[in-house]
């Protein structure tokens, strides 16, 4: 299956200030559509990319994005559904299976969220992140209240949007011939089609640059992507015990381990994941696991301590810092977790994004001593190395 993408940057992006549309304007050494480029040629899955620019671009585009070896750019239209349009006809010959469409002024696209997308896309002719919306939301009519609308039943969406390339390209053509404009964003295309789209998790670190606020906060997160030009560091510590109940596996850093029982807990109880994402939780001083993933949560169920984890580093991102260095013991007289310890590591780093070399996961007993002695559950201590901008 080959996927296409379609960066859209045709927008005149006049809410940024500035001299030039927020898209060519410099954050971290680099215009902003350089750094959302660089995201999908880097990603193995993408096979044909397609920028849309505005009409009378041409110069910025070229002072942007000369080096680059990708296709010529095409002129956009008056709105996005026109410059969508005009992507994907340019994509046709390349006859990609999928196509995403991605706003230029989301530098910030994860590898993991290109990943996801692609592959909702086995199942649904249409996928696109989205995240729940936290503030209450009213409807108004002038200044006064009419109703207070559920927010359980909405998302904020995020690019990018996959499609079904002859899904998404059919639609806009049968959109076109029959006169239907203001379509705001790539789904309500299919939404006006019938075709039903299905909403994914979306990141938060994900932003869409809009005003000259968001442009300077940009420039500090890209220029903090190199961890030595964060210089607050800290360092958290966590620690966790679970107790054994009757079972057949443990669940340890993420690796289903058989045993002769397993960890007792609200969640998948996996120890070593608890005490880290403590440890993360106290390098930038967000509490602890329990005031932010609380075990009387129903919905924590049985839940995957992976979540707890990323929810950790995903406030570490919020602050425009980096997790630098994790290492965790696990104290236990059994199972022998020695044999497992590389594939640990692997899924630590991997869910953490993490080069494992800092991922540091180590073994030991207490000697038969205590409860882990006497084989009646499992410890584990993290600690983990934050590194933040300076506060002004």
């Amino acid at each position: 299956m080959s996927t296409g993408v379609i960066i859209v940057a045709a927008g005149s992006g006049t809410r940024a200030g500035g001299q030039i549309p927020k898209q060519y304007q410099m954050i971290g050494s680099k215009p902003v559509i350089c750094h959302t480029l660089e995201a999908f040629l880097a990603h193995p899955d993408i096979d044909h990319i397609q920028l849309v620019i505005g009409h009378n671009q041409d110069d910025l585009y070229a002072d942007a994005l000369g080096d680059y070896d990708i296709p010529a750019p095409v002129a956009g239209g008056n709105t996005r559904q026109a410059s969508v349009f005009a992507g994907l006809k340019a994509m046709q010959s390349r006859q990609p299976d999928n196509i995403l469409i991605h706003d230029a002024a989301r530098p910030f696209v994860s590898s993991e969220m290109i990943t996801k997308t692609i592959a909702a896309l086995d199942e649904h002719a249409g996928a696109i992140p989205g995240l729940p919306v936290t503030d209450t939301i009213k409807q108004v009519s002038g200044d006064l209240i009419e109703s207070t609308i559920d927010r359980e039943q909405l998302r904020a969406v995020q690019t990018p949007q996959g499609f079904i390339f002859e899904t998404i390209f059919n639609a806009h053509k049968n959109a076109e011939a029959q006169a239907v404009t203001g379509l705001t964003d790539d789904a309500s295309i299919l939404e006006w089609a019938g075709i039903e789209v299905a909403i994914i998790a979306g990141d938060p670190a994900n932003t869409k640059l809009t005003t000259a606020d968001d442009i300077k906060k940009a420039d500090a997160k890209m220029t903090g992507t190199n961890p030595f030009s964060l210089t607050d560091i800290r360092v958290g510590q966590g620690f966790d015990v679970h107790a054994f109940e009757p079972g057949d596996h443990v669940i340890l850093c993420g690796i289903k381990l058989p045993h002769t029982a397993k960890l007792k807990g609200h969640s998948d109880a996996d120890v070593a994941m608890h005490a880290l994402t403590d440890a993360i939780l106290g390098a930038i001083s967000e509490g602890d696991i329990g005031s932010h993933f609380p075990p009387s949560d129903p919905q924590w169920k049985g839940a995957a301590s992976a979540i707890f984890l990323k929810g950790a580093n995903d406030l570490v991102k919020q602050k425009n810092g980096v997790l630098a260095h994790c290492d965790i013991t696990i104290i236990c007289e059994a199972p022998k977790l020695r044999p497992f310890i590389d594939d640990m590591r692997k899924t630590m780093a991997e869910i953490l994004g993490l080069e494992i070399s800092r991922m540091s996961i180590k073994a030991t007993t207490s000697e038969q001593l205590g409860f882990t002695g006497r084989r009646e559950g499992i410890a584990a201590m993290a600690t983990a190395t934050v590194r933040l901008p300076e506060q002004d």
